[in-house]
């Protein structure tokens, strides 16, 4: 009886942590769950540093395999988990590397002046050469601002890459204004006066985003998002402040006026769907870019790595493999 009371009462207290945790301190088991997550994937973190700057990112393998590594470049006011869902469906022995954008999560926070498009760039390609990553060309992947800053980089580092991977990139010229765009647009109007719809300060506002960002409703539990408001929040002076500097002058069209210079072999994946940034912008890197090799996915928004995740893990690996049989024609030519 004693025995069997003990076990009950070890049972017991995990429960009640996790139950206390989900009433009360929804955020933390949020970063649990993704702690554990990264674990079950076989992703370890880890830290680099460049001076007093300092690195975080995730990562699983090793170099030198027989396909190139995967550096993985998240969005605006994301993180390296945001890749958890694509990493789950990528081949377990495939090498893969997620870093925290410059000011995110893990990452150190500075200014400005690493927050634009460029600035971005100068920091990743600092990364890269801390990890050594760059003794061989990797493939490059980045979503929305990251696959400005990806896209960017191809132009300025082509050495470093053998192939990169843009998913609904921002830093273009649309055709078409989608809805957030045009609700930018009416921004600029009253000075930034009103809320960024990216930047949620309340339960509607996050579910609102949410909503824009994906097609496929998410139907959260409330305390869930209750979790996903607490962990923003703090952080929402600093996705001001970045955001008010990939709209600007500088960054808005980043992307758009580095086209001519990416020499790199170049794959689109993009929501047909996407409220954020218009799918038309595909049409444009294909004019841009006549080889590169372009994906539209139906029933899909913006978060692809979202609502699309074994989709995008198998478009890339069948990209970067049509990538290596082109590489070995092109030298059974030469």
């Amino acid at each position: 009886m004693e025995l069997i009371m003990l076990s009950g009462g070890i049972l017991v207290v995990p429960v009640l942590a996790f139950i206390t945790s989900f009433l009360f301190w929804p955020g933390t088991l949020l970063k649990a769950y993704n702690w554990y997550w990264r674990r079950r994937l076989g992703l370890e973190v880890g830290y680099s540093h460049s001076g007093s700057y300092r690195f975080c990112y995730s990562s699983r393998g090793t170099p030198g395999g027989a396909t190139p590594s995967l550096l993985l470049l998240h969005g605006f006011s994301a993180t390296k988990d945001m890749w958890l869902p694509v990493v789950k469906y990528l081949p377990r022995n495939q090498h893969v590397v997620c870093v925290d954008m410059p000011g995110h999560e893990g990452t150190s926070r500075t200014g400005a002046e690493d927050y634009c498009i460029q600035g971005q760039v100068a920091r990743i390609h600092q990364f890269v050469k801390s990890i050594g990553l760059n003794k061989r060309p990797f493939h490059l992947v980045g979503t929305s601002m990251g696959g400005n800053v990806a896209g960017v980089y191809a132009a300025h580092h082509p050495a470093d890459l053998c192939s990169a991977t843009l998913i609904c990139p921002a830093g273009l010229v649309y055709p078409t204004d989608s809805e957030f765009i045009s609700h930018l647009r009416e921004l600029e109007k009253t000075e930034m006066k009103d809320s960024i719809p990216l930047i949620p300060t309340t339960h509607q506002e996050l579910e609102d985003m949410l909503k824009l960002c994906c097609y496929t409703p998410l139907n959260l539990p409330r305390q869930v998002l209750r979790g996903l408001l607490a962990n923003r929040m703090p952080n929402n002076g600093f996705y001001k402040e970045v955001f008010m500097e990939i709209v600007g002058e500088k960054s808005r069209h980043s992307l758009q006026e580095n086209l001519h210079l990416i020499t790199t072999p170049v794959q689109v994946i993009w929501g047909k769907e996407d409220q954020v940034v218009d799918v038309s912008g595909a049409a444009v890197l294909k004019t841009s870019l006549p080889n590169c090799q372009v994906e539209v996915l139906d029933n899909c928004g913006h978060s692809v790595a979202l609502e699309r995740p074994r989709k995008a893990a198998n478009l890339i690996m069948d990209f970067l493999s049509a990538q290596e049989v082109n590489g070995e024609n092109a030298k059974k030519l030469s």
